[in-house]
């Protein structure tokens, strides 16, 4: 049988003027992560990346510690969905990062009123009443991820690893678990930087085998090293 790998990206800067980018943090998450993987032995013959950022920065020291020499190519259908034009779609107020950073450091909880702010945008745009407010809308976005797992799966490669998203990966573990598309974001949630959410993939398509794990991170015994941004 064939292997799938999605791989979340390590934590972001969640706090600072460019989020797309890790903190030292996700670039030690990303290593251990190799690492583990390296020690499990299963070396990947295809290694598929979104277009951002954090996704090449995870899947560099990550391939690096596996001791996996191959290179990686980047695939649209693995992007994240873009929080930003979300947020000011809900919230015009909020449409600059310096204005989205000023809301947030007036907030008793930052992480807990970013949470809502999302939830709520997500709403929107999942709702298909306002899908000509946004460069993408939502069908859009979820047709995208699905037909790059279905280009996934068509390779020949026997393991193949992805580095992507909370939202692609919760968008494909939610169409193989034929859950409803407008909750398939419920599943996002508790997603881990460089969780590991694996597919096995048959004659009859992808089958879902573990979701969101973390043995990497688990064993160094370090609760800091579990995040979820």
């Amino acid at each position: 049988m064939r292997e799938l790998l999605l791989i979340r990206h390590g934590q972001a800067s969640f706090h600072a003027d460019d989020y797309d980018q890790l903190s030292p943090l996700g670039e030690q998450q990303s290593s251990l992560l190799g690492a583990w993987l390296a020690e499990c032995g299963a070396r990947p013959d295809a290694v598929a990346m979104g277009p951002r950022v954090r996704h090449r920065d995870t899947a560099l020291p990550c391939l690096r510690a596996a001791g996996a020499e191959v290179q990686p190519f980047v695939m649209p259908g693995l992007d994240e969905v873009d929080h930003v034009e979300l947020l000011a779609r809900l919230r015009p107020d909020l449409a600059t990062p310096a204005d989205f950073r000023a809301a947030m450091k007036q907030a008793s909880d930052p992480h807990r009123t970013f949470q809502q702010l999302f939830v709520d945008a997500l709403a929107r745009w999942t709702g298909g009443k306002h899908d000509a407010d946004y460069t993408q809308s939502w069908p859009a976005f979820r047709q995208g991820v699905l037909d790059a797992l279905d280009q996934l799966a068509r390779m020949e490669a026997r393991t193949l690893w992805a580095f992507t998203s909370g939202g692609p990966i919760s968008v494909i573990a939610g169409a193989l678990l034929q859950a409803p598309a407008s909750s398939a974001f419920e599943l996002s949630w508790p997603l881990v930087n460089t969780g590991v959410t694996k597919l096995r993939l048959g004659s009859r398509g992808a089958t879902l085998v573990t979701y969101n794990a973390w043995p990497h991170l688990e064993r160094a015994r370090d609760e800091q090293l579990v995040t979820l941004r």
